[in-house]
């Protein structure tokens, strides 16, 4: 089968790898689309995921597809079945899984990070993290559940959100998007978003009902807030989330920063306004409420589906020799249906 791998930090290749046989508890899932997005850009350049990535290794996080076959020990899915996979893994051993944080296990495995994933015809994954799809998700939508499972999980370790409550997303990039979905989707009525893309932000306005929209390349954020999700992951807009805050108010630090970076913020301000601040990583058992979401219209992919790629344009894209701009998808086999 044709495989794109990861054989070096900054190099893919495409080979020929045999088809993986699944084990007892897989499915073989042949893959339709698969979705790309900052992790694998810092996986690309050598910077950890979720967990360390060690080539050679195909990457591919985001995927949807049909089922191939399965091992002898599956029950609950059969050859043709349309799937999406959850990448992560959790060992179910350790104190984090045993007192029911697996988002932080201490022995997490992932899909296209420590084992091959879905930029290859042909990838295995247990049975436990393979979920069926309705009829009226479309593959190429399914690709973006794992994203939309990272921020419904962000939303449930976030505590009393209220229609009253104002929020700020800063980010115009694809997390951004989704977050204004499902904030809405949550309750929240009144959303302003920061960003830099004129059409993006004009876009979001008039599709999601924004309150209001800021490039805060032209102007400043004057507001405070009662929930800001930072979307970014640089320094600035981190200390942009923290200090754009009501008394009470609740900083959802989503952006994923470089290892070594760190953002200055006013710690009076902390005491004195009560703030939550947090952070989220991936997405314990939150893909059946993505497909709910997904699936009743609340969350729409496929209108920032920017960019479909075949397997060979991939490395251009991660490399930037041929930049992309928005949400790349990868149609690894788009007969699929």
């Amino acid at each position: 089968m044709n495989a794109l791998v990861m054989t070096k930090k900054q190099k893919m290749e495409m080979e020929k790898l045999d088809v993986p046989t699944p084990k007892d508890d897989e499915v073989l899932v042949e893959t339709a689309y698969a979705g790309l997005c900052g992790t694998d850009n810092g996986l690309f350049n050598g910077l950890p995921g979720s967990t360390d990535a060690t080539p050679p290794i195909v990457l591919g996080h985001e995927n949807s597809g049909v089922v191939a076959t399965v091992g002898k020990n599956v029950k609950d899915f059969k050859k043709g079945d349309r799937v999406a996979v959850d990448p992560n893994i959790y060992c179910d051993k350790c104190f984090y899984c045993r007192t029911g944080r697996y988002e932080l296990c201490d022995n997490l495995s992932a899909i296209g990070v420590t084992r091959n994933g879905g930029l290859e015809q042909y990838f295995t994954a247990p049975e436990k993290v393979v979920y069926k799809l309705p009829d009226s998700i479309s593959l190429q939508a399914a690709c973006s559940l794992e994203p939309i499972s990272c921020v419904v999980h962000a939303m449930k370790i976030t505590e009393n959100i209220t229609p009253y409550q104002k929020a700020l997303i800063i980010g115009d990039g694809f997390m951004a998007k989704l977050f204004a979905q499902i904030l809405r989707a949550y309750g929240i009525q009144s959303i302003d978003m920061a960003g830099l893309n004129d059409q993006v932000l004009h876009q979001m306005k008039t599709d999601f009902k924004l309150n209001k929209v800021i490039n805060t390349s032209k102007t400043p954020i004057e507001e405070n807030y009662d929930f800001v999700v930072e979307a970014v992951g640089r320094p600035e807009t981190q200390e942009e989330a923290a200090e754009h805050t009501n008394k009470g108010a609740q900083v959802m630090m989503f952006g994923v920063g470089k290892p070594d970076q760190t953002f200055s913020m006013n710690t009076y301000n902390v005491f004195k306004k009560q703030l939550t601040i947090k952070g989220s990583i991936i997405n314990p058992h939150a893909f059946e409420d993505s497909i709910a979401l997904l699936e009743s219209g609340a969350v729409q992919t496929e209108p920032f589906q920017n960019n479909i790629l075949k397997l060979d344009e991939v490395e251009g894209a991660l490399n930037h020799t041929t930049p992309k701009v928005g949400k790349i998808v990868v149609a690894v086999n788009p007969d699929l249906k």
